[in-house]
């Protein structure tokens, strides 16, 4: 089984293209129409629908250590640094946690890039 990724406003069109090209399953906060959502609402819906949530966004840190400290669940968040990590890195180390992971890797938990 895969994972299915939620890709924050934040990260680069690259990336997720890199990822559809090896069949990786992504869906981006603009395909959802939640731009303008706030981190909270945007953990909240990746999990809703399954989905880990990959970010550039330090504030997910905060977020996920918030929801940690009151017990609520979520679907995992996968954060890189943008300036320590290229986009082709980013595509393959990606793919690789999405091929080779199950949902229940990566649940409650954040998964640093690069690997």
């Amino acid at each position: 089984m895969s994972i299915a990724l939620y890709f924050d406003v934040h990260i680069p069109k690259a990336i997720a293209d890199g990822l559809r090209l090896r069949s990786v399953d992504v869906l981006t906060a603009q395909e959802d129409r939640l731009t303008r959502a706030s981190d909270s609402e945007l953990l909240s819906r990746a999990t809703e629908i399954g989905r880990v949530l990959f970010t550039h966004d330090e504030d997910f840190l905060t977020e996920t250590s918030n929801r940690w400290q009151s017990r609520v669940h979520f679907a995992g968040v996968i954060y890189a640094r943008p300036l320590e990590i290229a986009i082709g890195e980013c595509v393959r180390d990606l793919e690789l946690l999405a091929k080779a992971g199950e949902p229940a890797d990566f649940a409650d938990r954040v998964v640093f890039l690069p690997l």
